[in-house]
């Protein structure tokens, strides 16, 4: 199985609730229709009120929704995405592998997923692009990625789901090369607004302390000023599970 990540921005200006409606209800059923086996939507909709905990602005031009497709056929994917295109989106595409560190009931931070396909996430998902940092060897930097940043960060947040998708491949031309795409999903608004929840910390000394360490590890391998993170509201439209 082969899984394709496609970073959405509107071609015109769009209401979230537009188009949390024209991905589900109008390019949802034609994906499935024309190929993909699995289907899953974050969607900056009208539900995902949460700000970032990494601050993005406009000028970062933040996409708007990250769908995620797993074909068998890779000579699908001009149809895949067809039907975003003609649904009034800019697209940047990339062929990855996916890595699930820890999935719903890994953790005390979540439950085992108990909602059916279709519906939304009782979770708030932020998406985030990783861009390596030019002067890094790519060995070095998926090694900090895996080995430091992912095990680190796992300890230290209260995340309920953490997906390292890796790229492979970058499949629209004119996308920024990724070297992976980062899905963390969080109980509630208050697990990423509460700095002390947010970093693990019982007070203010510990809250300092891991600021710290994350700022260091973060830095180490991306270019601070150019990342964006998303939050989204996530719909599993088919899963494996669903």
């Amino acid at each position: 199985m082969i899984k394709l990540i496609y970073l959405l921005w509107p071609q015109q200006p769009m209401e979230p609730a537009a188009r949390r409606a024209k991905l589900l209800d109008e390019c949802a059923p034609k994906l499935l229709e024309s190929g993909a086996r699995y289907l899953s939507m974050n969607i900056d909709d009208e539900f995902a009120t949460v700000p970032s905990p990494t601050p993005t602005t406009e000028r970062n031009n933040p996409f708007a929704a990250e769908v995620s497709i797993w074909v068998e056929d890779m000579n699908v994917r001009d149809s895949l995405e067809s039907i975003l295109r003609d649904a009034g989106f800019d697209i940047a595409g990339y062929r990855v592998r996916e890595h699930v560190y820890t999935d719903y009931g890994g953790n005390p931070h979540g439950a085992r997923r108990d909602w059916p396909d279709g519906e939304r996430s009782p979770y708030v998902v932020s998406v985030t692009p990783l861009e390596r940092r030019k002067r890094i060897p790519k060995d070095k930097w998926m090694k900090h990625w895996f080995n430091r940043q992912g095990p680190m960060s796992e300890k230290m947040q209260p995340r309920a789901r953490y997906v390292r998708n890796v790229v492979d491949e970058v499949l629209t031309p004119g996308a920024i090369p990724y070297e992976g795409i980062v899905e963390e999903s969080w109980p509630s608004a208050a697990h990423m607004t509460n700095p002390f929840v947010f970093y693990g910390a019982q007070n203010r000394l510990e809250l300092i302390k891991n600021m710290a360490i994350m700022g260091q590890s973060v830095a180490a391998f991306l270019p601070i000023w150019r990342i964006v993170s998303v939050t989204t509201s996530e719909y599993w439209v088919r899963s494996r599970h669903g």
